[in-house]
Formats: C-alpha cells, sequence, structure tokens
C-alpha cells in the first residue's frame, strides 16, 4: 500500500514546487497538498495518514497550533510531523519539539533534505504500526488468557463447592442458586461491581467445611443429637480453616518453579479471605444467638448476612434427607418470623424487593428433586410445616 503524506502551507506556489519535486514517489506515496489549515485538520482527522509535514507561518491557524491540535487527539497524536519554517527562530523551533514535532526543516526546502527526512519519518511511522499491531495482538492474548484463568478459577470454586454439596444434597444447583441469590441482594443493596462479584464467587464456599462432617451425621433422615448437633456446627469452623490454611504444597510448588519470595499469605487474598469469612460465619444469628461465635449485628459481616437468609431460603425450598421441600409461601413465612433474630432487617427487606429476580433464579436452575415448583401447595402436613421451621433453626 502507498504511504499517505499530506503537506499544509498557505503559499500555492510553494506546494507546487513540492508536487514537481516529488512526482518521482507518486508510485510509492499518496501525497496530499492542502493551503487551508482547517481543510488540512478535518482530513488528518478522518484519514490514516502515514506523515505530515507543517509550515509554521499561516494565517488564522498556524503551524504550531495544528500541531497542538495534531497531538491531542487519540487518532492523529502517533502520525510523525515534519515542521516547516521560514525563519531562524530557535525558541520557536524549541516550542515545535516540545509539543510533538517528529523533525525540523528550515526554508529554503532542499529536496534531498526533504526526501531524506520524509523517508526517516515513514520509516517511524512503520516502525510505530508494527508495535501497535503486536500489542494489539498482546493485549488479546492477555484478554482471553485472563478470561481462560477466570472461567478456571470459577469452575474450581464451584467444583469445590459442590464436592460438599455432593455429600450432602446430591445436586450442586443449591450453591448456584444460593450464589446468584447472593448477587442479586448485593446488586440491589447498592455494592460496588467488585464486591458483588466476589461474593458471588465465594458464596458457594460457604458450607465446604462440611466435607469434614461425618457421613453419619450429615445424611441422618431424623432430628439430630445434642452432641451431633454440636458436631454438626463445627462445619463453620473447618470450612474456614479448609480457606485460610497455608499449605506447604505451595511453598513446594514455588521452590519447584524457582521463586524466591516466600508464598503469598490467604489473608493477602481477598477472595480467600472473604470465602473463610462466609464459611466461619454464616450461622451467626442477627441478635446474637447464631454460631460459632455468637456475633450480633454488624459485627456479622454484610457478605455473611447475604449468604445467611439465601442459603436458607433455598434450603427451605429444597429437599433434603431430613425434609421435604416447603412452598415458596410456607419457606417466607418462615423467614420472616425471623426477622430481626436470625436475619438482618435491612438484607431482609432487600431480599423481599429482589424476589421477583431470585423466582427466576429458582426456576432457571431448579433441580426436578429438589425444588418444588409450585409457589403455592394447597395440602401441607403438620409434620411438614414442622420440618420446615427446623430448617430455619439450624
Amino acid at each position: 500500500m502507498k504511504k499517505r503524506i499530506i503537506f499544509v502551507d498557505d503559499e500555492p506556489n510553494f506546494l507546487d514546487g513540492l508536487r514537481r519535486t516529488l512526482r518521482d514517489y507518486s508510485e510509492l506515496w499518496d501525497m496530499s497538498f492542502v493551503s487551508d489549515p482547517y481543510d488540512a485538520l478535518s482530513q488528518i482527522c478522518k484519514t490514516g495518514f502515514d506523515a505530515i509535514v507543517v509550515d509554521v507561518n499561516m494565517p488564522c491557524m498556524d503551524g504550531l497550533e495544528l500541531l497542538e491540535k495534531i497531538q491531542n487527539t487519540e487518532w492523529t497524536k502517533d502520525i510523525p510531523v515534519l515542521i516547516v519554517t521560514g525563519c531562524d527562530d530557535h525558541h520557536l523551533k524549541q516550542r515545535a519539539l516540545d509539543l510533538g514535532a517528529t523533525d525540523l526543516l528550515s526554508k529554503p526546502v532542499i529536496s534531498e533534505d526533504l526526501i531524506a527526512r520524509l523517508k526517516s519519518m515513514l520509516r517511524l511511522k512503520s516502525y510505530q504500526d508494527k508495535i501497535i499491531a503486536q500489542n494489539a495482538v498482546l493485549d488479546l492474548l492477555v484478554k482471553e488468557r485472563t478470561a481462560q484463568l477466570e472461567e478456571s478459577r470459577l469452575d474450581i470454586i464451584w467444583r469445590l463447592g459442590n464436592a460438599a454439596e455432593y455429600r450432602d444434597y446430591e445436586t450442586g444447583n443449591h450453591i448456584v442458586r444460593v450464589g446468584c441469590c447472593c448477587r442479586i441482594i448485593a446488586e440491589a443493596l447498592g455494592m460496588d461491581r467488585n464486591y458483588v462479584e466476589m461474593l458471588f464467587l465465594t458464596s458457594p464456599l460457604h458450607d465446604i467445611g462440611k466435607l469434614g462432617i461425618p457421613d453419619g451425621i450429615l445424611l441422618k433422615r431424623g432430628k439430630l443429637t445434642h452432641s451431633e448437633l454440636e458436631h454438626m456446627k463445627q462445619h463453620c469452623a473447618i470450612g474456614a480453616e479448609i480457606l485460610r490454611k497455608d499449605y506447604k504444597y505451595m511453598r513446594a510448588f514455588q521452590e519447584w518453579k524457582g521463586i524466591s519470595s516466600p508464598p503469598s499469605r490467604n489473608n493477602n487474598n481477598p477472595l480467600l479471605e472473604m470465602a473463610s469469612a462466609i464459611a466461619l460465619t454464616h450461622h451467626e444469628r442477627w441478635n446474637g444467638t447464631g454460631y460459632p461465635n455468637g456475633l450480633a449485628g454488624d459485627k456479622i459481616p454484610l457478605e455473611s448476612r447475604i449468604v445467611a437468609i439465601s442459603d436458607v431460603f433455598d434450603a427451605l425450598r429444597s429437599v433434603r434427607p431430613y425434609k421435604p421441600a416447603c412452598s415458596e409461601s410456607e419457606s417466607l413465612e418462615i423467614i420472616g418470623r425471623e426477622v430481626g433474630k436470625h436475619f438482618d432487617p435491612a438484607v431482609y427487606e432487600t431480599f423481599i424487593k429482589s424476589m421477583e429476580q431470585i423466582r427466576s433464579i429458582q426456576i432457571q436452575f431448579t433441580d426436578e428433586k429438589c425444588i418444588q415448583q409450585s409457589s403455592d401447595r394447597a395440602e401441607a402436613s403438620s409434620i411438614h410445616r414442622r420440618e420446615c421451621n427446623e430448617t430455619a433453626v439450624f
């Protein structure tokens, strides 16, 4: 492709002289000769030129003003500019260079000098274009790689959360629904995008500590004894330990990779920090009667308060080894009685306002065996209602 060059000078005779001087290069260069600087600026902004030659002394808009406008426009700032001046003003030349001029040439112009400067500018532009193209390719590769890593991270988190659910309920959609519900509530509360994304990623790990609970307790169909219940409560501390512990495997990996710096601690990883906080405190209650530490009110992390209501609602709506599913109306009735006791009133209010979106998530990620799709089941036995109530307690 021909290289595009524009020459800007208010003297038509000077432009005619340039045409004659450069006619042997018409096969290599596509040249435009413009006497009006405003017309030139319009062409420069619309067309991708490879080099610009501008005279300094022009009426209405001088060469330095035109240069400044070129440099301040994203589309044109990388085009090399040759400033032509008829005066020997050192200050003017220095200002031109400060404004971003690539080169300077004095009048009268010697054709050999002009051609040499143009060739140099075109080479510079060619190198710049190659670098820009290479950077664009690298940026694309980085974005693709980042997207792959993000997808892998989400997949690993989901599978890790699903490992606990698989033992307990034989379904992974519970954690998907809880994660989506948490995201909806956090967005409705006006939390920033980074917080919402982290909550969406970490909330599926809230029950990861159930991996450390024996099957005899985890899958028991009857009511847990006091001792069994205390053992079950340990899943909060177990989950936090899993997500916080500084495993030696990371050190071994870094040694193998030749990384001399010590491995980063989990408390420097915001995802693991939030995930471990949720695992530890998602069974705390607003009135301080929860476990494991009896935290109350704002002492409970907001993310855990959001997970608590999302988790209980979905648990109520789901089949468990120890209970059938509750209807939506029954579930909302039970949760409503726990506002100010189990649940943060502000989070509950947002939860209720977001019910239409939450209901759509329930439908989208339904489990035939685990979610009762009818929101108002006509027949509900007293045993069924009692079992639904026990879910809100435990």
